[in-house]
């Protein structure tokens, strides 16, 4: 999922069920933010007892083109409950601001 947040910074939550953070790549590169990582088939179940799969497993890289307006030294990801959450915040001057109207003399 993509969406503003109310402080008009991006948020992309991805689900990873059951992958450890270190298998987990977040990286910012010329305007493109790469989510990758790996997930192994479980240990525990062989191939040949399985009826049905619905996960993806093995190497996965998903890319992103980021506007021009995020702040790209500010990017945090963050990982709970086998949901990946990166905010990409907007630089000040892409912010809205009020401009205040004078009264012309």
């Amino acid at each position: 999922d993509i969406y503003e947040a109310a402080d008009k910074a991006l948020v992309i939550k991805a689900e990873l069920p059951e992958m450890k953070r270190e298998a987990i790549a977040v990286t910012v590169e010329h305007g493109t933010l790469t989510i990758s990582g790996e997930r192994p088939w479980p240990a525990d179940v062989p191939k040949t007892d399985v009826r049905r799969v619905e996960r993806a497993y093995g190497r996965f890289s998903r890319r992103f083109s980021l506007p021009l307006a995020v702040d790209t030294g500010k990017v945090v990801a963050d990982y709970k409950d086998g949901v990946l959450t990166v905010r990409l915040p907007m630089r000040d001057e892409a912010k809205p601001r009020s401009v205040p109207v004078a009264v012309a003399s």
